[in-house]
């Protein structure tokens, strides 16, 4: 049996979720998206940061205002896309996907650029609207690979907009198959001046949602293989913008090969998510995490339950030094496992255990 259609019948299987589990879920993915898709692009928030201002609106340790902002607006466009995704009686419009946009952007802003010359250079990314100069990328061979003009792009998103709703009615391509093929298309045309890849993976999740399957993380510690995925296909389709704004399923075998493994990636650590029990079973950022030491489990246990213990109590409870706890507690925050309240000293676990 095909992988993905198997997974997809464990998952059928869970449903319907209890309310614990549903509600564990959905947030553990509105951090996990939220945190990834935007670190894809350069945003330094820590992901226990992200964790603590989407949950609770507050901001720990230091920040730039420009990360919390897009970290928030996002978190919005998150939540737009899901309501619109649900639907399903609406086609894709050009309206929504610059909506999102503009919710993703919140204003125009001014870029400033500093020239070869020392002269500085200019220019507004606006909100909503599509790009009004050209874009482009530097690619990791050093060559420049050039986007849709802003002359070609209404024309381009038209056809994406009405290919993909035709392509949808007619059912002739699976969900996973839909969202690959949006996905690099969108990217090859670029619309925006600024937030595609962004845009792009919200849409992802949009036409997932639509039928019914679960939603998906590109995770930004696994961003190489997700840009050499897009930069082969690019060689397959070439550089026509035309032709990459248009490309066929059979043009994009490399991306769609890569986007059916992230699927199953995906959706196997969300069933395990759900059905792996017990005191040492812990998750970060869409991935199990298997402690060497036994004792580190149950410090992570004590500080779940009792989240004002001390240092001392925890050595005790453990039977391990002080000095051996202190060297798990730092190594455990090093990797973002836990923090301790600058206020009272109670720790907060980010790591997530065992649901």
């Amino acid at each position: 049996m095909d992988k993905i259609q198997d997974l997809l019948q464990q998952w059928s299987a869970l449903q319907p979720l209890s309310d614990r589990d549903r509600v564990m879920l959905n947030r553990r993915f509105t951090i996990d998206f939220n945190y990834n898709s935007n670190h894809l692009e350069g945003n330094t928030l820590t992901y226990g940061q992200t964790e603590i201002l989407l949950l609770f609106g507050k901001i720990v340790g230091e920040a730039e205002v420009k990360d919390v902002q897009e970290m928030t607006a996002s978190n919005v466009g998150l939540k737009m896309m899901i309501e619109e995704a649900m639907l399903k009686d609406i086609p894709l419009t050009q309206n929504f996907i610059r909506t999102l946009h503009q919710t993703l952007l919140r204003e125009d802003y001014t870029v400033y650029r500093n020239l070869p010359g020392g002269q500085q250079t200019s220019y507004v990314i606006h909100s909503g609207q599509y790009k009004t100069r050209p874009n482009s990328v530097i690619t990791r061979y050093g060559d420049r690979f050039e986007y849709a003009s802003p002359e070609e792009t209404p024309a381009f998103m038209a056809d994406l907009v009405d290919w993909y709703n035709e392509a949808e009615q007619s059912g002739k391509l699976t969900p996973i198959e839909l969202a690959a093929m949006f996905h690099y298309r969108y990217i090859r045309i670029h619309p925006f001046e600024d937030g595609n890849g962004r845009i792009a993976r919200l849409m992802v999740n949009y036409i997932l949602t639509r039928h019914g399957y679960p939603m998906i993380v590109v995770r930004s510690r696994k961003k190489n293989a997700y840009i050499e995925a897009l930069h082969k296909t690019d060689l397959t389709v070439g550089s026509t913008p035309s032709d990459g704004a248009r490309a066929s399923k059979r043009d994009i075998q490399q991306f769609l090969t890569y986007f059916r493994k992230l699927f199953v990636e995906e959706l196997t650590y969300n069933i395990r998510f759900l059905t792996e029990r017990g005191e040492n079973v812990w998750w970060f950022d869409g991935e199990r995490v298997n402690f060497k030491s036994d004792s580190t489990s149950k410090i992570l246990n004590l500080m779940y339950a009792i989240p004002e213990i001390t240092i001392q109590k925890l050595a005790d409870e453990v039977g391990i030094s002080v000095a051996a706890t202190n060297k798990q507690i730092k190594q455990l925050t090093q990797k973002g496992y836990i923090q301790r309240t600058e206020k009272d000293g109670t720790w907060r676990l980010v790591i997530t255990p065992s649901i």
